[in-house]
């Protein structure tokens, strides 16, 4: 955290001015001196954006420096402007309707950014969502495998299963569940290039005789599935279409099956701020986080009911911040694929996504559903912990 460490600011006569004992772990460097003082004042937005335009740097630790400013949001003018502005970014027509063309250009935005740069910073198996970290110094490779074996786990899994993946991104859970599990897998996404690289990957395996990919949208998604999956998805259909979504997955689970939702969700206490405002504007539009009661309630009211739930902040604490190192390391690489603006976005996104999850303020859970019956399912929860 910024507190703990010292940090600078640079001005553009070269004067260094130092704040905190200790080594430096930030600093900030600015081109025009109305630039530092305009820094020091405005909203977290309004500095992010100024960052990504190249009208200040940042040396040394990106988390440390996106810390001390949504710490210190400017003057109280400044502070307000942005919080109105950020409550009525969200006042969209998207929220309540959104086709599936919208949803599409939505998806393509983000993850049609490049395989290559999404490469840069991801785990072997391209995993874009919250690792599972067995001990705090587990490789990030090692934590992505923990994770899709626990999804499988979890949806305990077995040989010729229909298992699907909705939002399978480029095809870690499907590969491994078809793999390892003898499942045999079909997954769905909106993005292009994942779809190309899935499938390829499945080539390269020697898995396309159990593993299916579409280029489609979930709602086009046809027949009866044993498991279903949705990690890291469910975030891009919004709040107030949840009952929509899970009625989709419900008609699609068959009786006995099960249905393991993956996702980011909001605290009761938080609200959208300045920081919502800069993902929907530049990383997610569309994107919408719901509150873990409202999640539930909808799933209950589709006819779900809640077999576990799980807690996993401090693992994408964690992810995100080696992402963070690792986009950082190859930075000159990032940006002769997808230029410097978008690399900064993504430094920004990926590192205030850290400190959000670390700070408590953005929460990720999975969550076990199944149809309500009175079928007897597993009596205790120990064949989650090791197949």
């Amino acid at each position: 955290m910024w507190a703990e460490k010292a940090y600078a600011f640079v001005l553009p006569n070269r004067e260094r001015i130092v704040c905190g004992p200790g080594p430096v772990a930030f600093e900030f460097v600015f081109q025009q001196a109305a630039d530092y003082a305009r820094f020091l004042a405005e909203d977290v937005f309004s500095a992010a954006k100024e960052f990504i335009e190249g009208r200040f740097d940042i040396r040394g630790d990106p988390i440390g420096a996106v810390s001390f400013k949504t710490s210190h949001p400017g003057t109280s003018l400044h502070d307000w402007k942005g919080a109105f502005l950020a409550l009525a970014s969200a006042c969209r027509i998207e929220s309540l309707v959104q086709s599936r063309a919208r949803a599409r250009q939505n998806i393509e935005f983000h993850y049609d950014r490049s395989n290559q740069f999404y490469s840069a910073f991801l785990d072997c198996r391209m995993v874009y969502s919250c690792a599972y970290f067995r001990t705090p110094n587990e490789s990030l490779d090692a934590a992505q495998l923990a994770k899709l074996d626990l999804i499988c786990r979890k949806l305990d899994l077995s040989p010729d299963e229909r298992f699907l993946d909705i939002g399978c991104g480029w095809g870690g859970l499907l590969l491994h569940a078809a793999g390892e599990y003898g499942v045999r897998s079909v997954g769905c996404t909106l993005s292009a290039q994942q779809t190309d690289y899935a499938k390829e990957a499945a080539v390269k395996q020697g898995l396309t005789p159990r593993v299916s990919i579409e280029n489609s949208d979930f709602r086009q998604m046809t027949g009866t599935f044993d498991k279903i999956a949705s990690v890291g998805m469910f975030e891009h259909v919004g709040r107030k279409r949840l009952h929509n979504y899970f009625t989709k997955v419900f008609d699609l689970l068959a009786p006995d099956g099960l249905f393991l939702n993956h996702g980011i969700v909001r605290p009761q206490c938080v609200r959208d701020g300045p920081e919502t405002r800069f993902l929907r504007r530049f990383v997610f539009p569309g994107g919408e986080l719901a509150h873990l009661a409202d999640v539930i309630k909808a799933a209950e009211e589709t006819g779900f009911e809640v077999l576990d739930v799980e807690q996993l902040r401090p693992h994408y604490a964690m992810t995100c911040r080696h992402w963070v190192q690792r986009l950082t390391e190859a930075e000159e690489f990032c940006t002769q694929i997808v230029g410097r603006r978008t690399y900064r976005i993504w430094l920004l996104y990926l590192s205030a996504s850290s400190l959000s999850f670390q700070q408590g303020r953005t929460d990720i859970c999975q969550i076990l559903f199944a149809k309500r019956s009175g079928t007897i399912r597993r009596l205790t929860r120990g064949y989650l912990l090791s197949r």
